[in-house]
């Protein structure tokens, strides 16, 4: 049954796009400050070919991972009306492309957030497909391994998320699909909405009736679609957006 307001809704996808880790200080890609903006090698380090045959672009990486400035992030007011919104029993998925891990770190659950990128915070051996948490890899860096290998093997290790030329995890893009198709409403937060398969979520909602939010400080391809569009700095908007109380 369709519903006529937010208020309304009790199974809310967040469509999360890196406007919402920007006010924590995270850069974003392609914005006039984004990391390959002002850096077009930076490309490279998430390009696949480019890290598995490039010792050099692999040193950058992990000089990148290590950086205590991108450790250093905290969840802001967003992050935390999210958690908020699950805990008052109100939130189906937050169908993240994000990497940082800071909606976790916020407090919502590991099963209620998909990450359709990946995340910086686990890392995994190319060749034997060990896995572990990325400070075990930070730790070696900054101990003064340039190239950290795996553990296991000696195999090419890198941080769990998706370099240009692999495909999404086809298992967390289903269970994207699911929860917007069985969600009443969708709010897509800090995401120009132009990055597809994610982009093709908002539309495939409201397609199935969901009461269809963007939040966002630019327009996007489908304001015209949406039931509202509120514009304004994120961390201010959000909460109120949303219905939660937040510090």
């Amino acid at each position: 049954m369709s519903i006529s307001s937010l208020a309304e809704a009790r199974r809310i996808v967040i469509l999360a796009g890196a406007g919402l880790s920007t006010a924590a200080g995270i850069p974003d890609f392609r914005g006039p400050e984004g990391l390959w903006t002002r850096d077009p090698y930076a490309e490279l380090v998430s390009t696949l070919s480019w890290y598995l045959r490039d010792e050099d672009v692999r040193k950058s990486a992990w000089r990148r991972r290590s950086d205590p400035a991108v450790w250093a992030a905290k969840p802001t007011r967003a992050h935390r009306a999210i958690t908020r919104l699950e805990a008052d029993g109100r939130l189906r998925a937050v169908v993240t492309q994000n990497t940082d891990g800071l909606q976790q770190v916020a407090g919502t659950s590991e099963e209620a957030v998909l990450e359709v990128h990946g995340s910086m915070r686990t890392w995994r051996c190319e060749l034997c497909g060990s896995t572990g948490p990325m400070e075990e890899m930070v730790a070696r860096v900054e101990a003064g391994e340039e190239d950290p290998r795996c553990p296991k093997c000696g195999g090419i290790t890198r941080a769990t998320v998706i370099l240009f030329e692999e495909v999404l995890d086809a298992d967390v893009l289903e269970a994207a699909v699911n929860a917007v198709e069985d969600c009443d409403a969708i709010v897509a937060v800090g995401t120009t909405l132009g990055v597809y398969p994610v982009a093709g979520l908002f539309p495939l909602a409201k397609d199935h009736g969901a009461y269809a939010v963007i939040v966002n400080d630019s327009e996007t391809p489908f304001d015209d679609i949406a039931d509202e569009v509120v514009r304004g700095r994120i961390d201010d908007v959000l909460p109120g957006v949303l219905g939660v109380e937040v510090d």
